[in-house]
C-alpha cells in the first residue's frame, strides 16, 4: 500500500483514485466519529460524506504538520459541530399527520415503522450504548467533542487540541470535566428507582 504522504501528494495533483484510497482508509473512522457526534446513522451519512467532500476541496490547506487522520478528524469534527449549530438554530418540525409529497406531486400517507424492539433483539451491550450516546447528546458541545475523540476515538491529548485548536491545557481540563459531568448523570441514573 502506498504511504499516506505520497496520496496526499498525489491527491494534490488531482489524482483522484489517490484520495479515494484516503478516503477508503477513514471512511469507519469518520463515519463512527460523526455518529458520535450526531447520534443517528443519517446524519452521521451526510456528515461524513459532507466531511471528505469539504476535505477534498480544501485539501491544500493541509501542510503536513500533522497526519492526514489527524487533519480529517478536525475536519469532520468541525463539519458536525456546524450541523449540530445549524439545527439548535432552525429545530426541525414535522407533522405525523400530514402525507409527504413524491417528486411526482401525488401525496402518500406516512408509515410508521414499530419502534419497540422485540425481545430477540435486545442486548444489553445495544442498551448500553445506546444509554452512552443519550448521555453524551447532554453535554456542552465542547466536552461531547473531546469525549469522543479521546475516549471514543482514543486520540491522544495533542491530536485532539490540534482538532479543536485550543490549548493542551484546555483539553485535559474539558476532559476531566466532561467525564465529571458523565460521572455525575451516570450516578443519577443508578439512583432511579
Amino acid at each position: 500500500m502506498i504511504n499516506e504522504e505520497l496520496l496526499v501528494k498525489k491527491s494534490l495533483q488531482g489524482d483522484l483514485e489517490a484520495f479515494e484510497e484516503l478516503v477508503l482508509k477513514y471512511q469507519n473512522k469518520v463515519y463512527s466519529l460523526a455518529y458520535r457526534y450526531m447520534g443517528n446513522e443519517e446524519d452521521a451519512y451526510d456528515s461524513a460524506q459532507e466531511a471528505f467532500l469539504k476535505a477534498f476541496r480544501s485539501l491544500r490547506s493541509f501542510k503536513g504538520n500533522s497526519s492526514f487522520g489527524t487533519w480529517i478528524f478536525r475536519v469532520t469534527s468541525n463539519v458536525c459541530l456546524d450541523e449540530l449549530r445549524r439545527k439548535k438554530r432552525k429545530p426541525l418540525s414535522l407533522s405525523l399527520d400530514e402525507p409527504l409529497a413524491t417528486w411526482t406531486g401525488n401525496e402518500v400517507e406516512k408509515e410508521l415503522a414499530d419502534t419497540n424492539p422485540t425481545a430477540d433483539i435486545i442486548y444489553e451491550r445495544k442498551e448500553l450504548s445506546q444509554y452512552i450516546q443519550f448521555l453524551l447528546d447532554q453535554l456542552k458541545p465542547e466536552f461531547k467533542a473531546v469525549i469522543i475523540l479521546r475516549d471514543i476515538q482514543e486520540l491522544n491529548y495533542e491530536e485532539i487540541a490540534e482538532i479543536l485548536k485550543c490549548s493542551l491545557g484546555t483539553v485535559k481540563s474539558r476532559i476531566s470535566r466532561a467525564r465529571n459531568e458523565l460521572r455525575k448523570m451516570w450516578l443519577e441514573r443508578e439512583l432511579l428507582p
